[in-house]
Formats: C-alpha cells, structure tokens, sequence
C-alpha cells in the first residue's frame, strides 16, 4: 500500500512516511497524515491496525523508526515537552493516577504547560476548570477521588483535563469507550462544538457510523498501513469496509442521517 494522506490543503500538523518498530515487528509502516484547526479527522481500522501507536507517534509518547512528523512546519521532535503540551493534548482510553487526586485537581493537571516553574493554581485556572468539567459532563465528579470512578466517568474527567490544556490539536483514543449510549452522542457533539472553536481532532474510532457522522476526514488503518482517506461518504464504501474488516456493509438513509448494517460475509 501506498502513502495516503487525508485531503486538507493547509496543514497544521503534517506527517509522511510514519513508521513504528519494535524489535522485528512493525507496527506502522509508511503512514502519511494532515490535519488542521477546526477539523476532525478519525482513525479507523480493526484493533491492532495501529490506532493508538499512531496517536502516541503523533504526541510524542512514541519515537518514530522513520518518517517525518511536522507542527506549524517545525520538525515536532525538535520542540520541547512544554511547547509540544502547550499545542497538542491527549485523551487516552485508559488513565489512572500514582497518587490520591480529586477529579478537578486532575482537570487542572492540564494547565501545568501554561504555568511559570513555581507558580500555583490561579482563579483563572480554577474558573476554567470548572468550566471544562461542565462541557465535558463531568461537574458532578469535581470533589472526586478519580482512583475510585468508573471508566466512562474517568473519560469525562481526562477529555475536561485535555480541554484545560487549551490545545490547538486534540488526540482522542476511543472517546465513546465505556459509555452509554446517550453519553457517546453528549461525547461526539462535544467533539464537533470543540472543532467548531477552532481545535482540530484527530480522533481513533471504532463505529464507523459515528465517524460518518462526526467527521470530516478519516483514515483507515489496516496492518499498520493506510488502506484509504479522504471523506467519510467517499472512503467508507462497501468495498473497502469488507476489505479491511471482512463484513458485508450497507449504509441506509435514516431520518436522523446514514445508519450501517453490517453482517458477516
């Protein structure tokens, strides 16, 4: 498979040739990448396909084996921690703490890039706290202890932590994980409003229909490489969702958009 990437003319992140290695396994091999602020890209592919490595090369968790990966056109490897926090924030589908934090003191984890080396929490940091656990659901969690809250609410406390960063580009890993039904669409509007003020999304998904509805731009993993990109109603053919996940699909149109039946092939 070729390098593809998603068609966005101006990017504000930028990656070619992506690769990720681990002794002889290679886990990415030659991925191409753009996304830019006010839009929402989804990565989509079977598990093991390499949704989260990407996600993790693209934060700064992982170090590249190959490839380019560029921020405002600046190699992104060459910019520090703070620089990098102060422009990309994560979201991953597991988190959990070394030490004893309420909910609200993890939220404000996500001005420490913003912060002087010995400066404390301000009235501006607590005020915007507050407000990202009321967009991201999460007011009722404040006060706390995070070891103790179930998964979907943990996600809501991370996704208030990441918004308090105040990111140009947000990374999503599974968003809708561990929750209910009502909560993944609260999640997936939350994630358009976000891209709506102007953050970009990069977001790994699952359900294709939610990707269809909430997207932009997709790109599909399979073994590690792209097997397509562009629009959701152009790349998520039939064709290509039996190619990369052995089902038979039919998209049908629903009064409340296109709705995916899937069944073996």
């Amino acid at each position: 498979m070729s390098t593809r990437t998603a068609d966005v003319t101006v990017a504000d992140l930028w990656a070619e040739g992506l690769g990720y290695q681990v002794d002889s396994a290679q886990l990415l091999r030659d991925v191409g990448l753009s996304l830019r602020a006010g839009e929402v890209t989804g990565v989509l592919g079977p598990n093991g396909s390499g949704k989260s490595t990407l996600l993790r090369l693209v934060i700064g968790a992982l170090p590249p084996s190959a490839g380019q990966l560029r921020l405002d056109g600046r190699d992104a490897r060459a910019m520090s921690r703070r620089r990098r926090a102060r422009t990309l924030a994560l979201v991953e589908q597991e988190a959990h703490t070394e030490v004893a934090l309420t909910a609200r003191e993890v939220v404000l984890l996500g001005r420490i890039p913003h912060r002087s080396a010995f400066g404390g929490d301000s009235p501006d940091d607590l005020e915007l706290a507050q407000t990202c656990l009321d967009r991201a659901g999460a007011t009722h969690l404040a006060d706390r202890d995070f070891g103790t809250l179930s998964g979907g609410e943990r996600q809501r406390v991370q996704l208030a932590r990441a918004l308090a960063q105040q990111p140009r580009l947000l990374l999503l890993d599974e968003p809708t994980n561990h929750l209910d039904v009502a909560a993944q669409l609260a999640m997936l509007a939350l994630v358009r409003e976000v891209a709506g003020h102007g953050t970009g999304v990069l977001m790994a998904l699952h359900d294709l229909a939610h990707a269809e509805q909430v997207c932009d731009q997709v790109l599909v993993l399979a073994h590690g490489e792209v097997a397509a990109a562009g629009p959701p109603r152009e790349v998520l053919t039939p064709e290509l969702i039996a190619a990369v996940y052995g089902v038979r699909a039919e998209w049908v149109e629903a009064s409340t958009g296109r709705a995916l039946i899937l069944t073996p092939l």
